[in-house]
Formats: structure tokens, sequence, C-alpha cells
């Protein structure tokens, strides 16, 4: 069966990272395998999903390279999934339920104060017709259930290995609401077998729902549902860098905010690619070679760690190795694109590609020197080369040094002092040809230049 794997976001807030990453192992799966990556947005819950966050998700995924070979919406599907709810119902596996949602909490109640497991009791199976039409009359209308076979299920997990779930300590879950609405389990069953999913890749807190949605898949095959079971795979949550969930965190950490901090997209996708694997946590060249180099083999089963501080040393890393022909058409969008020996001389500085903005007016200005010394300023005034090149900053401080006596640390910091009015920046060397030779007589006289 040809690799073929599906993303499920709900239109109903922002992707962030713990979504992302689902979305980003299995499209390394799919293009590592020569495979197919599909867009499925759930969006059976039309009261909650939203156009607006349908074109996000579609705009954060396509920022990062996760471009989809199928799209499809679920909302556009509803024959389908009532085509399979009535045949579970003629066979006896999906049936209707009456209780009220504060009567089934207070029989859970009831059960935990007896040592009991909380699970459904299934009392509705031995509801007679006369009393499922008294309950009508009183305007109840049911949910449905599906009849789990209460047995132990079985699969190789790709992520975990050998995985097992005994379905008669489970509630059979509730498929359909009273409303009608069609929870997320059985349209993920039915689209997984109607577009030929082959692998169904999530996180870890999957593993109980993957021991009922196997049984769903075999009954509809039985029935003759056209399809096969895809294999699974369970990775480890995301903690945070202090070892804890992360999941209640996550509304900080959305694909759309990040972008705005600018984060560059392969430092993002690097940085979930590789957290929690063998791999050196390092900048991929390409989407191409980071799928390439993934395997669930590398995939370890403890939790995988999200700490910012590695994301911004990875967008550094990413920054660093931008060439100009890569950067040139984002620095002339923000008028800051100065040539290429600019970019050159910038770029190991930034960890932002927004940085950019104020090494350009450390080289056009306005700068305000900060001098220190007035006579050492001075010096370097007079000793200042006519011609300013790639070889007058060794020269020219060789001729302030042999003036003043400065050297070292109290040499170089008061002329980049001056003549950047900052701490720290650009190789001074490359610089100073940028800025030139008249805005640097003019700081070095004491002007904002």
């Amino acid at each position: 069966m040809p690799v073929k794997v599906r993303f499920a976001p709900s239109p109903t807030g922002k992707l962030h990272v713990g979504n992302v990453r689902t979305a980003l192992v299995n499209w390394l799966f799919a293009k590592g395998q020569g495979g197919q990556f599909v867009l499925r947005i759930d969006d059976t819950d039309l009261a909650r999903s939203t156009a607006e966050y349908e074109r996000g998700i579609e705009e954060d995924l396509t920022w990062l390279g996760l471009v989809w070979d199928e799209r499809h919406n679920q909302s556009q599907r509803f024959d389908r999934y009532r085509e399979a709810a009535e045949r579970l119902k003629a066979a006896g596996r999906l049936y209707p339920c009456y209780e009220t949602a504060d009567e089934l909490d207070r029989r859970r109640k009831v059960q935990l104060s007896r040592g009991q497991p909380p699970i459904y009791d299934r009392a509705a199976l031995q509801l007679s017709e006369v009393q499922r039409e008294a309950y009508e009359a009183e305007g109840r209308r049911p949910h449905w259930r599906f009849k789990l076979d209460g047995r132990r299920v079985h699969w190789v997990d790709l992520a975990r290995g050998s995985a097992e779930v005994d379905t008669a300590s489970m509630s059979d879950p509730v498929l359909i609401r009273e409303d009608g609405l069609f929870l997320y389990t059985l349209p993920s069953v039915v689209d997984d077998l109607d577009m030929g999913i082959s692998h169904v890749i999530r996180g870890e807190d999957h593993v109980t729902n993957t021991g009922a949605q196997i049984e769903i898949f075999e009954a509809l095959i039985a029935l003759g549902w056209t399809g096969a079971l895809p294999g699974f795979a369970h990775m480890p949550l995301l903690v945070g860098a202090d070892g804890q969930a992360l999941s209640k965190r996550l509304g900080s950490l959305s694909i759309s905010d990040m972008r705005e901090q600018g984060y560059e997209p392969i430092a993002i996708t690097s940085h979930l690619g590789k957290i929690g694997t063998s791999d050196a946590l390092e900048i991929a060249p390409s989407m191409a070679e980071l799928g390439q180099d993934f395997s669930f083999d590398k995939m370890g089963r403890s939790p995988a760690r999200y700490d910012t501080a590695d994301l911004d040393r990875l967008n550094a890393q990413a920054l660093h190795a931008m060439s100009y022909a890569e950067a040139r058409g984002r620095l002339a969008a923000m008028d800051c694109d100065l040539g290429e020996e600019f970019w050159a001389t910038v770029r190991p500085n930034l960890e932002r590609f927004g940085d950019v903005a104020a090494l350009v007016r450390i080289v056009n200005g306005p700068v305000t020197p900060v001098i220190a010394d007035a006579e050492f300023a001075k010096v370097a005034a007079e000793t200042l080369p006519e011609t300013i090149d790639g070889d007058s900053w060794s020269a020219w401080t060789g001729e302030i040094k042999a003036r003043t006596g400065a050297k070292g640390k109290a040499l170089f910091m008061p002329l980049r002092h001056i003549l950047t009015g900052q701490e720290h920046g650009p190789d001074m060397a490359s610089l100073i040809p940028l800025i030139g030779r008249e805005r640097m007589l003019k700081r070095l006289s004491g002007e904002t230049a």
C-alpha cells in the first residue's frame, strides 16, 4: 500500500507548535517514503468552525513548506458519514442512548464510590421499544454509541513498537451527539478508508482511542466498506524546557505569532522535526533533506523537550547560512537592501531577520557617537585613511595604537562606540567600508550622522 498520510485540524483556532509537529511528522514520513500528504479540514462542527481559521491553517502550512497533495473538507462529506452510521446501526454496532449528561455524571460518581471503573454500563441496550418511545415523547434525543467487542486490540506501532489496548476497560464511544453532530471518530475512520490513508500518525495521548478506532475500522470493513486498516504511529508528547506539559501554554506558541516574531520556517521545522530524536539539533539544509533523514527508528520514547532557546539558536543558524540571493527580496521589501557585501557583513549578527533594519541604520545613520575620550577620537580622526576599503581597519588601528598606546579592547571598543553607538555588532573591518569615510569622520568629530 503506497504511503499516504493525513493531517486533520479543526478550523476553530490557530495552529500551534503541538499540532504543527503532528503535521510535520506526517509530511516528513510521507515525503521520505515518496508518498502523499493530505490536508483534511475537520469542520464537522459547523457552529465553531470559521473560514478565517481555515485560511490561517492553509497559510501557516504553506509558509512552513508543508504543501499538501490532496485537500478535503469533512463538512462536504456528511452523506458518507450518515451511510456508515446506518450500516453500523443495522448491524447492531451503533445503538441509541438517552441518558442526560447529569445522569451519566451521577452514575460515574456512584461507580467510583463503589471502587468500580467509571465506564458506561450499556443500560441503553436493555431499553424496550416502549421505553425508547417514552423518552422520545419527553423530548429526549438519543446520542449513539459504538458497541465495542471488549477484547484486546493489538497493533505494531511505528513509534512505540508492540502496542495493545483492552477495549473491555473502555466505555462504548459516542459517535453521534444528541443534536446529530458527528464526533471526530466516525468521520475520521470513514475518511481514512475512503481516501486510502496508509498510516495514522499522531500523539501518544490517542493510544487508547486507537483501540476503539481499530474496532470501528474492522466493523465497517466487515460490513463491506471499501478500504484497509491503516498502520499507526503514536509520538511522545511535547514538554517545556522545565519538563512540564506544554499543552497549557500552546496558546502563546501559535505559528502565526511565531512568524510575526521573526522566526524562519526552516528553523521551526528543523526544531520540531528533530527534538525527541537521536539526530543532532541543527538546522536542516532543506525540507526535502529533513524528510529524507526522518525515521521513526530515531524517535525516543521520552517526551520531546521544546525549548525556545534551542529554536532561537537554530533561527540564528538559518540566517547565518542564508545567501544574498535568498535574502534579497525580503531586504528590498524592508527597504534594507544595501547589496551583497552588506548582507555578508551583517548576517553573522542576526538573530531574527528584522534585526537587519537596525544594522542598516548603523551604516546609513543617523548614529549618535559615544565618545568617552575626546583626545582619542581626535587622534582617530587625524589618522583616518583617505580611502576606506577592506584593508583600512588594520592599518588605521595600527596608526592609532602607535599614537595613543591603546591596544586590545581599549583600542577597538572606543572606535566601535564612536562609529556605531553600540557595544557589539558586525566585524568592523568589513563594516567601515560600508559606512564610508565621510560618515566616519563626522562621527569621530562627535556629530550625529
